[in-house]
């Protein structure tokens, strides 16, 4: 057994043996950023009062990142560096399985998400609550990013059948003992808010503060939401197989009714329906259809076969791994 891996079980019993069953783990994804995490650190510190540790993941990263993250760390800050760039929310899988604490709140590195929140979500995890997301009042956002953030969220609420909570966010609060129901090996594609759903439907929001970026630009675009929607609609749903299943009955419907035009015009007029444009725009239709059902069985398949290869959903290439209560 690793010695680092020893070190958190020595450091997890001696917690339970104290009867310690307070305390935060906060877990933040880091990709090319480094300028806003002492403050993020500094802010973080001042606002909680249980026991915390703060985990940096570095989602790979420019070397100078990681560089910065190992000077950063402490008794209270632990850094995890991931072998190349997986995404997201596998960075943020990574940072849960190694939180030592019995609550765990995931962020950005951004602060745009204030760290005088946290006490915020953890209150709001009571007995009858497992997740809470913390939903911005006012977003500093661009109009374009607003709708599609806004559409995106509701999209996955929809697709994972959590209709109790319509707006999902990056700022999260939940148990850690959630993590036992996804522990083994998810394969590429990884969506935290999917996990969670799988574990429990005790699900809630609160009202937060949401701040402008104060550093650097934002590194997930209109083409990573659209990754993202895809992964969490064929990795974690069947909806859009069910959908695809009644797209084909519509189209099997308007067929026969084109088919029932054509007739009766033959009955009525003695002569079939003229021109090329009414043939070509109906095989159009149909194609596409058909293409599309055929795309999407792919991204099924596609996913079956990488879990199936047993691909990792990250690969950790260095920590820091001294826990606070090690």
């Amino acid at each position: 057994m690793p010695w680092a891996t020893l070190h958190c079980l020595i450091g997890s019993v001696s917690r339970m043996l104290s009867g310690e069953t307070r305390g935060i783990s906060v877990v933040v994804p880091v990709y090319q950023s480094t300028d806003s995490l002492p403050e993020l650190v500094q802010r973080t510190a001042a606002s909680v009062s249980s026991p915390y540790e703060v985990i940096l993941v570095d989602d790979g990263s420019r070397p100078e990142t990681w560089n910065v993250l190992r000077h950063m760390a402490s008794d209270v800050v632990r850094c995890i560096r991931l072998s190349r760039n997986y995404g997201q929310h596998a960075a943020l899988l990574a940072g849960i399985r190694a939180a030592e604490y019995p609550t765990i709140v995931t962020m950005d590195d951004d602060l745009q998400h204030p760290p005088e929140e946290i006490p915020r979500l953890v209150a709001a995890l009571t007995a009858d609550t497992d997740v809470v997301y913390g939903v911005e009042t006012v977003v500093r956002q661009p109009l374009w990013r607003r709708t599609t953030s806004s559409i995106s969220k509701r999209v996955v609420a929809t697709l994972l059948g959590a209709g109790a909570v319509r707006q999902m966010t990056a700022f999260r609060a939940f148990r850690t003992r959630l993590r036992d129901g996804f522990n083994g090996n998810i394969g590429p594609g990884v969506s935290i808010d999917a996990l969670l759903a799988w574990t429990t439907s005790r699900m809630t929001t609160v009202a937060v503060a949401h701040h402008r970026r104060k550093y650097g630009k934002s590194n997930y675009g209109f083409s990573g939401l659209v990754r993202y929607l895809l992964d969490v609609a064929t990795g974690f749903s069947i909806v859009p197989l069910r959908l695809a299943i009644r797209l084909g009955i519509t189209t099997i419907v308007f067929g026969l009714a084109i088919f029932v035009y054509v007739i009766v015009r033959v009955i009525a007029h003695g002569s079939s329906v003229p021109g090329f444009p009414f043939i070509a725009a109906s095989l159009a239709v149909f194609s596409g259809v058909q293409l599309f059902i055929l795309g999407l069985l792919g991204e099924y398949i596609g996913r079956m076969h990488f879990r199936v290869m047993n691909r990792p959903s990250y690969v950790i290439a260095e920590r820091t791994d001294e826990s606070p209560a090690s």
